[in-house]
């Protein structure tokens, strides 16, 4: 198929919006939400994981998940983009361009965990844990359902990475934050965050790069594209005046953080759905991944006790989950969606849509733990108890993210 340059015009420029979700969108909502001394850590681990990722994705990662393989992972054809050039086509666009629009999603995605072990870990844990989680999990499960692998071949439907993303992240998230112990104080005795202003900053640049996101991974300027961004603003849209209602019922008065969080729970549920649902859809998802995430929020924080602490599991983890089985419901052309592939219909689909969320919690959960089990001996992974009172900004880092 020959090159089409409007398509080719569009997914370059998701490619840069996806890319600004993380730099500086997720590294500025993350830092503001910490305590002072610990915000800059944040900011460099997002970057960090961003230049690490970009290099693995080349060498090993991008064959990983889409070079033809094993139904479970793919092969090592495409290491370093062998046999790549200018005129390879994925698709209408150049591959390079799809190689780089997906780097953009792996480097997201392990940087979404950062925000489970804020506050309290190594920071050569945090490159080696997200160096191999990356191939690990994230590579394989990509491959699972976008490069051809066994989730793909049964029709699961994952528009944007309801599952490749979020489920990965928001499971390992869960995981890693049990394994590395509680901050002190948690849950009743925390500061609150530092710079809610700095978290709007970044929750806004999240939400103009979820444009990208979704609506990019149609990889086509065309109605597919049009359908995702309609569906994923509206969801947000929605999501955010639903937290902020919670919060106005339950506690007298909405928070500027409630009221980001919730569009941010908002974009993760719509995510796996945003191609395959109409409008009325988005909203639907919307309201229900805030609602569900809301609490979600509180019983992981105050009945299971474990400190994912800005709440990755709780937003991402189950506003993909929910998102990725909602899909089977809302993407009924009888509903404004677009409908199922040959011979499937509403309720096949939720099933497969079920075994591709049991698949991925298991392996993101496995995995992760093997994973913890090999960096902690090597690299350590919980911070002293001083250099967690003295902030890792200094003591991980020899700086201050503000003078004194």
């Amino acid at each position: 198929m020959p090159i089409d340059t409007g398509h080719t015009a569009w997914v370059l420029t998701a490619t840069a919006l996806v890319l600004f979700m993380t730099l500086p969108g997720l590294a500025l909502f993350y830092a503001g939400l910490v305590r002072e001394k610990n915000s800059l850590s944040v900011m460099a681990q997002c970057v960090a994981i961003a230049c690490v990722a970009s290099v693995l994705w080349l060498a090993l990662g991008y064959s990983m998940a889409f070079a033809p393989g094993t139904p479970f992972v793919g092969g090592l054809q495409k290491a370093f983009l062998w046999g790549v050039d200018r005129s390879s086509v994925t698709g209408s666009i150049p591959e390079n361009v799809f190689f780089m629009f997906q780097m953009t999603f792996a480097v997201i995605t392990p940087a979404l965990i950062v925000g489970a072990y804020v506050e309290r870990i190594k920071f050569a844990a945090v490159v080696a844990f997200s160096s191999l989680w990356l191939l690990i999990v994230y590579a394989p499960v990509a491959h699972w359902l976008w490069g051809g692998g066994w989730l793909a071949g049964l029709h699961a439907m994952d528009f944007a990475g309801g599952l490749v993303v979020h489920a990965t992240a928001g499971t390992s998230a869960l995981v890693i934050a049990h394994m590395i112990g509680s901050r002190d104080g948690f849950p009743k005795e925390l500061r609150p965050p530092h710079n809610p202003g700095m978290t709007m900053i970044g929750a806004g640049m999240l939400w103009v790069g979820w444009y990208g996101f979704n609506a990019g991974s149609a990889l086509a300027a065309n109605g597919d594209a049009g359908a995702a961004l309609a569906a994923t603003h509206l969801s947000a849209a929605i999501a955010g005046i639903t937290w902020a209602a919670i919060e106005w019922i339950r506690f007298g008065r909405p928070s500027m953080v409630g009221l980001v969080t919730g569009v941010v729970a908002g974009l993760a549920t719509v995510t796996p759905a945003s191609g395959f649902v109409g409008p009325v859809g988005g909203v639907i998802l919307g309201a229900a991944g805030s609602a569900v995430c809301f609490f979600a929020v509180e019983m992981i924080r105050h009945r299971v006790k474990i400190d994912d602490s800005l709440d990755v599991f709780a937003v991402h983890g189950v506003g993909g989950i929910l998102g990725t089985l909602l899909v089977a419901v809302l993407a009924s052309k009888a509903l404004g969606g677009a409908g199922y592939a040959p011979g499937m219909t509403m309720s096949s689909q939720f099933g497969i849509q079920a075994l591709g969320v049991v698949a991925t919690v298991f392996w993101s959960t496995i995995a992760t733990a093997a994973i913890v089990f090999m960096v902690r001996p090597i690299f350590g992974l919980r911070a002293t108890d001083i250099e967690i009172e003295d902030g890792l900004d200094l003591t991980q880092h020899g700086e201050r993210a503000h003078s004194a």
